[in-house]
């Protein structure tokens, strides 16, 4: 008989699902230890968690028998997908299931911090009676800027206007098309700060979006603006909010999470003008059922049928079929990833064109695998194998696949042509050998680059000295590079580093102010 470990605390009614097969043990074990659980993980096929488990490498290396890890959930940061994935372990998560539930938390923090709700409940609580000092604002007719558009966002926009309020959004993964099918009004980036009274944020934790909100960004708001964090901890730069919160900049904030939960010690806990929660976003009884029925009746699909949903490192693709197309999945994945962290401006398109023999096999399954890389630097663990096509198709993005026998330099290329309303971005990938994917064009500049590793990808004028100044500022850093690719285009060109560890902000910094180069950025493949 199959096993099961549930090792978070989990909804009946998903517990139910997986016993009533008959064909399942399902083992209730909450709050183990890492040791405990390292000492019997190997017992179980599949197991079930929600935030509270950690699934550690060297746990995951004991799984011997793991077929499939369930998350209860959306986030992943609990989880060592890589090294899932290379023990063949099936990661499924439950994107979704938790839409309604944070976004009426979201609102609902928003009016208590308008009103003074929890702190004027304090001081009745200590015997006091302070109608003057805890004067609110109305939100009717004031202005909420929403910063991410997914779901969640979508859904706190229709509750914010039967309030009255006037609502913009940003988001640079949806058209403005699709925005005014969706009836949002979309801006930019810097109108949200300027216009707005209300700010809440509603995207993945990324390298993009860590520290997003900061003195800068705070330094562009309006005198007294309010802000909302019921996303990811880190978004919002604790610092910087302290001392903003104190001098006034900011009249108040909400948050339900933090860079380090629990906030032990946090010095914003000691403000008046802050309330919080303590990670409560998907904390209903009806979010708890949604996501613990929707992951148990996956784990049953996959265990008892094969059929994987909802997953974040497997591709819905035969065994035959991964034999053949495996190493263009892989290589799919990259040109997306590398493309949706060098494009700018909303994605409005995606042409695909598959040319020499891999158009003669299934492309169906490296489409989604594009798509997803290719949305991943800003969705995070929210778009997958499986809801890539369906996430663009639902952000107004349109995808077309291309086929063509014919390829005069390769045996095979992928090539990813992505229009913004900023600019088209083309990229070509091939395959070198029988697995090893390379990139062979980017725009209009020909080369030649392994993607995989710590990336740096530098567009500059073709000029003496500018390699030597890119040495000199990753030297100065002590980053060392692994390989150089370079490629030229009349006045411009390209380079592509393949580093030994990571180029932090203040590298990138350093090298924009080198005369000549233009753009710089890293990434991880």
């Amino acid at each position: 008989m199959l096993k099961v470990l549930v090792s978070d605390k989990l909804s009946k009614e998903g517990i139910d699902i997986l016993s009533k097969t008959g064909k399942i043990q399902v083992d209730v074990k909450v709050g183990l230890k890492p040791e405990e659980l390292k000492s019997i993980i190997h017992e179980y096929h599949g197991i079930v968690i929600r935030s509270a488990t950690k699934l550690t490498k060297d746990i995951i290396e004991a799984a011997k028998n793991l077929k499939v890890i369930g998350r209860a959930g959306s986030g992943l940061d609990n989880v060592d997908k890589a090294a899932a994935t290379a023990a063949g372990i099936v990661v499924m998560n439950t994107p979704g299931g938790n839409t309604v539930t944070t976004a009426e938390l979201t609102f609902g923090m928003l009016l208590a911090m308008s009103r003074y709700i929890p702190q004027s409940f304090l001081s009745i609580k200590e015997g006091k009676w302070e109608k003057s000092k805890f004067q609110g604002v109305e939100v009717y007719g004031k202005t909420l800027g929403i910063i991410g558009l997914g779901n969640i966002g979508q859904t706190l926009n229709k509750r914010a206007k039967c309030f009255g309020m006037n609502v913009i959004g940003y988001d640079p993964f949806l058209s403005k098309e699709k925005a005014q099918e969706l009836e949002i009004n979309y801006v930019g980036l810097d109108e949200i700060y300027e216009k707005s009274d209300y700010i809440s944020v509603h995207t993945p934790l990324s390298k993009d979006t860590k520290g997003m909100i900061n003195k800068e960004t705070i330094a562009k708001m309006k005198d007294g603006v309010r802000l909302l964090n019921i996303a990811r901890g880190g978004i919002i730069n604790e610092a910087d909010l302290y001392e903003a919160l104190k001098s006034k900049k900011v009249a108040s904030c909400a948050l339900d999470v933090f860079e380090v939960e629990p906030p032990v010690d946090n010095p914003l806990l000691t403000l008046d003008n802050l309330i919080v929660t303590p990670h409560l976003g998907a904390s209903t009884v009806e979010a708890q059922v949604n996501v613990a029925v929707a992951v148990c009746n996956q784990i049953v699909d996959y265990l008892l049928n094969g059929t994987i949903k909802n997953a974040v490192n497997v591709p819905s693709v035969t065994k035959e079929e991964l034999e053949i197309v495996g190493p263009y999945l892989t290589l799919g994945e990259k040109l997306g990833k590398l493309t949706g962290n060098l494009v700018t401006g909303a994605i409005k398109s995606v042409k695909i064109d598959y040319n020499g023999t891999v158009a003669n096999h299934n492309v169906s399954a490296i489409t989604p695998n594009i798509i997803k890389g290719l949305l991943y630097p800003l969705l995070g663990e929210d778009v997958n194998y499986i809801n890539a096509n369906e996430t663009a198709k639902k952000r107004g993005i349109t995808v077309v696949e291309a086929k063509s026998d014919s390829n005069l330099d390769y045996t095979s290329t992928i090539t990813v042509s992505v229009s913004t309303d900023a600019e088209t971005f083309v990229i070509t990938g091939a395959i070198f050998g029988k697995k090893n994917p390379w990139i062979v064009k980017i725009n209009n500049y020909a080369i030649e680059a392994i993607p995989e590793g710590h990336i740096l990808a530098i567009f500059n004028l073709d000029k003496s000295g500018v390699i030597a100044s890119i040495g000199k500022v990753l030297g100065k850093n002590n980053i060392n590079i692994a390989r150089m690719h370079l490629g030229r285009d009349k006045e411009q060109a390209i380079s592509i580093l393949q580093l030994d560890s990571k180029a932090d902000s203040s590298v990138i910094n350093e090298l924009l102010a080198e005369p000549n180069i233009l753009r710089a950025q890293y990434l991880e493949l």
